[in-house]
C-alpha cells in the first residue's frame, strides 16, 4: 500500500497522545529486548551486495530486512558515493566503533564524540580525554589506507562547550585572549593525540541569541588559529526551519566558505513527537542545501562540495505514550511484526510501518535501504558530502550503499 498523502498520515499520527523525548539518541536510549537468535540470519561479508541481492525497493519485505540486514559485501573498500564522507562515531554505541574499522575505506573522515570545552576558573580545558582509544584510532588509519594514492582516513572529534555560563559564554565572546586561550588548548589536544582536525559544536546553541558578527568572529578565529597549525576546523549547522529561519543561510556561507574546511548539516529530526512523521523529509533535505547555496549562486560548486548533508541512521517509534528515537536493535524487535511490506510514503520517500504488539500501538520510521540510497543520489545531485549520524544505529548492509 502506498501513501502519496502524507497529511493523512501526520492526522492520525497526532491523534495519539504524546510526551517530549530528545530527537538524537544518548547515551540513556532504552535497550533491545530481543531474543531472536541472531546467528541464524545472513551476516558478515557476502559475495552479493543489496544492489544484486534486489534488497533496494520503495516497498521492502519485512522479512527480508530481519533476513539480510546484518550482511555486508566483502569488498568493503568499493565506494560508490565519490564526494566526502564523514561518519560520527559515539563512545555510548559500542557497534559503531566495529562499523569504523570494517568499512574504513568508505569514510574520509571519522568524528568521535567523544571530548567537550571545560572552564576550570580562569582557564579552558578539555573533558572527555579518557574516552579517547588510541588503539582503535591506529586500526581506523590501517585499515582505511587506500594502496595507490596513500590516503587514508582522518579523524576530527567533535568538540561542544560543556557547562558554560552566560557569563563564560559573554567573555569568551567578546576578549580575543580568551578565544585564544580556548583555541590554544584545542590545538594541544589535537597535536597530542595526533587529530588531523576537529569538528565544533557550537552555532545551533547560540546563533539566534547573538549578533551574527560575533559568532563569525569566534568561528574564524579559531579556524585560522588551527589552519596556522595545520589542523581544519568542521563546523555544524542547522538546516533551515519555519519555526526558526535561517540560523545558518546564504549570507553565513558567503562569509565563511573560504575559511572552513566543511559544514556538517544537521538535516535530520525533521520530526518529533509533538509533530510525528517522516525523520528526513527528501524535500526538506533539498531545502536545506539549496537555502545554503542556491542554484547559480557565486562559487556554488565550491560551496556544496563542503556541506556535508546529514543522512540519520536512527529512526524514530510513536506511541500512544510517547514513543521516541530508536536504533537497529529497537527497529527489528518491531519490523518482525510486519507480515508484509512496510509502506512507502511518496511525499517524504520514506518507509514506515504500524503495528500492535504486547506493548500496544506503534508506528515506526526508520531509514531503509531505498530511502538512503535516495538520499546518497540526491547529494550526488547537488554535488555535496555526507554525514552520518551515527555509525552503529543503523543496519550493516546500508554500507553496501556507501
Amino acid at each position: 500500500m502506498r501513501a502519496p498523502d502524507a497529511l493523512l498520515l501526520r492526522l492520525a499520527l497526532l491523534l495519539l497522545l504524546l510526551t517530549s523525548v530528545r530527537g538524537t539518541l544518548a547515551p540513556d536510549s532504552h535497550k533491545s529486548k530481543s531474543k531472536t537468535k541472531e546467528s541464524a540470519l545472513r551476516g558478515g561479508p557476502q559475495d552479493q551486495d543489496v544492489f544484486d541481492l534486489g534488497l533496494v525497493s520503495p516497498e521492502p519485505l519485512a522479512k527480508d530486512i530481519v533476513s539480510n540486514h546484518r550482511g555486508y559485501f566483502k569488498e568493503t573498500g568499493l565506494r560508490r558515493f565519490n564526494g566526502t564522507t564523514l561518519g560520527y562515531v559515539t563512545p555510548w554505541n559500542s557497534h559503531g566503533y566495529d562499523v569504523a574499522k570494517i568499512f574504513a575505506k568508505k569514510f574520509d573522515i571519522i568524528s568521535p564524540v567523544w571530548l567537550q570545552i571545560v572552564k576550570q576558573g580562569d582557564r579552558y580545558a578539555v573533558a572527555g580525554t579518557h574516552d579517547i582509544d588510541a588503539g582503535w584510532l591506529t586500526d581506523v588509519r590501517r585499515k582505511g589506507k587506500q594502496v595507490h594514492n596513500q590516503r587514508t582516513v582522518k579523524v576530527f572529534p567533535r568538540f561542544i562547550f560543556d557547562h558554560f555560563t552566560d557569563r563564560d559564554i559573554k567573555l569568551l565572546l567578546s576578549d580575543a585572549q580568551e578565544r585564544t586561550k580556548v583555541n590554544d588548548v584545542l590545538i594541544k589536544c589535537c597535536k597530542d593525540n595526533g587529530f588531523d582536525g576537529l569538528v565544533l559544536e557550537v552555532w545551533s546553541q547560540l546563533a539566534g541569541r547573538i549578533d551574527d558578527k560575533i559568532l563569525y568572529t569566534l568561528v574564524l578565529q579559531m579556524a585560522k588559529e588551527l589552519q596556522k597549525q595545520q589542523l581544519r576546523l568542521i563546523l555544524v549547522i542547522p538546516p533551515f526551519r519555519k519555526e526558526t529561519g535561517h540560523l545558518f543561510g546564504e549570507k553565513h556561507m558567503d562569509k565563511l566558505f573560504k575559511h572552513i574546511y566543511a559544514f556538517s548539516l544537521m538535516t535530520y529530526d525533521f520530526s518529533s513527537v509533538q509533530r510525528p512523521g517522516a525523520n528526513a523529509p527528501l524535500y526538506f533535505v533539498r531545502k536545506a542545501v539549496e537555502t545554503i547555496a542556491p542554484e547559480g549562486c557565486a562559487d556554488m560548486t565550491a560551496k556544496r562540495a563542503k556541506i556535508l548533508l546529514g543522512l540519520n541512521m536512527y529512526g524514530n517509534d510513536y506511541t500512544p505514550d510517547g514513543g521516541g528515537p530508536i536504533t537497529f536493535s529497537q527497529y527489528l524487535d518491531l519490523v518482525r511484526h510486519v507480515k508484509k511490506h512496510l509502506t512507502f510514503d511518496e511525499r517524504d520517500v520514506e518507509n514506515f510501518f504500524e503495528i500492535k504488539n504486547d506493548d500496544g500501538r506503534h508506528i515506526v520510521f526508520y531509514p531503509t535501504l531505498y530511502s538512503i540510497n535516495e538520499r546518497i543520489k540526491l547529494a550526488q545531485e547537488l554535488g555535496t558530502g555526507i554525514s552520518i549520524w551515527e555509525l552503529g544505529q543503523g543496519l550493516n548492509y546500508f554500507y553496501d550503499l556507501f
